[in-house]
């Protein structure tokens, strides 16, 4: 025999656990469920729920290790019962109703039989509180010893009180089984998953309610990549119209936006950026270095025939932002795949070029194409 835990536990509503769950937090009822025995539930896995007859305060308790089944005291103990109990995780604790003190039980992950022994419980019961210099009502013993599950029983019951929790634990419906529980589990597990999916979707929505403005765009605008959402924030309805638009005017739209854009920015007259608006205009391939973009910024900036102009961007966000540098991608923009793209993208870089006068270009682009 081995002596696990000799001394008191303070107890609260007749409550002290011996937990090595994979979770905590069960009912009274589903620790009873099924059982015959009200004084020692073992019917959720991984736990015993023990019913004490003091209802705040200290008892006795001790907890003992055997390697087979111990001989019953019969006269030293009122009440006797039986249940079977596998830890279902390494650490075994004895642990008061909150949780608020815990002791490590040493006890191996094997199928235990366990024997639970109670003296004085009527007396506790009439008593209801024992306070500290008050001497000990009554006093448990838990008895483990290993051996294959097998069920609840009662071996010797004396008090009323405990007639009572045995009656309470015959009264309550079976436990579920492994297969019953599995799937609950399985059941819980998915709804999990369903609620961390809605949630996601929900994140989702308002970032992108977040990212169109406030209001979701139509679904031919949503499938669009590239600046489609800053061209909606500044006019929502233009986005709209050219999105209703077929594509063959949407390429127009793109064409024209580019050229607008670099017309503002005085690009339009450089000998080596004419080639390239020239071959947007035919739908030809840009040549160089319109045909590497990362090849175009180098040149720009160091061509002293460029112009350099500065504008605050639409809305007001920065200040003395290179006109040109702001123009150069309605170029790429308007030669994109997708007309609808190269007609937003090429738009949206226009309406930088013009700064805070973006309004204007867009009143210029509905009266040249009665959007």
């Amino acid at each position: 025999m081995q002596l696990l835990f000799s001394g008191e536990v303070h107890v609260h509503y007749s409550q002290v656990y011996v937990h090595s769950s994979q979770s905590f937090g069960s009912s009274l009822r589903d620790c009873f469920a099924g059982q015959v025995n009200g004084l020692c539930g073992a019917a959720e896995p991984g736990m015993l729920f023990l019913t004490t007859g003091l209802h705040t305060g200290n008892v006795g308790f001790a907890v003992e290790s055997h390697d087979e089944p111990p001989l019953i005291d019969d006269g030293a103990w009122e009440e006797i019962v039986e249940v079977s109990f596998t830890p279902e995780t390494d650490d075994v604790v004895l642990m008061q109703w909150a949780g608020e003190a815990r002791w490590d039980l040493e006890l191996d992950r094997v199928d235990y039989r366990v024997r639970c022994c109670a003296s004085g419980m009527r007396a506790a019961r009439d008593a209801d509180t024992r306070l500290e210099d008050e001497p000990l009502i009554d006093r448990y013993l838990l008895q483990f010893w290993p051996a294959p599950p097998e069920p609840d029983r009662v071996l010797k019951q004396t008090t009323e009180i405990a007639a009572y929790w045995h009656e309470f634990a015959r009264g309550l419906p079976p436990a579920p089984t492994p297969a019953e529980r599995a799937e609950a589990a399985r059941l819980a597990e998915l709804e999990k998953e369903r609620k961390q999916e809605r949630e996601q979707e929900k994140a989702r929505l308002r970032s992108e309610m977040l990212l169109w403005g406030g209001q979701l765009p139509s679904e031919r605008l949503r499938r669009v990549a590239g600046n489609a959402p800053g061209l909606v924030r500044l006019d929502r309805d233009l986005a709209e119209s050219i999105a209703a638009t077929d594509p063959e005017l949407q390429r127009d739209i793109a064409r024209w936006a580019a050229r607008r854009a670099y017309q503002v920015a005085g690009l339009t007259g450089i000998d080596w950026i004419a080639p390239a608006l020239a071959a947007m205009q035919q739908g030809r391939d840009l040549p160089p270095p319109f045909d590497d973009f990362e090849q175009v910024w180098p040149r720009l900036f160091a061509d002293e025939s460029v112009p350099r102009t500065t504008v605050t961007l639409p809305q007001g966000e920065v200040d003395n932002f290179s006109q040109q540098a702001a123009a150069v991608p309605a170029l790429l923009g308007a030669v994109s795949a997708d007309p609808l793209q190269a007609a937003l993208d090429a738009l949206y870089a226009a309406a930088a070029a013009f700064g805070t006068d973006y309004r204007g270009l867009f009143q210029q682009v509905r009266d040249a194409f009665d959007l």
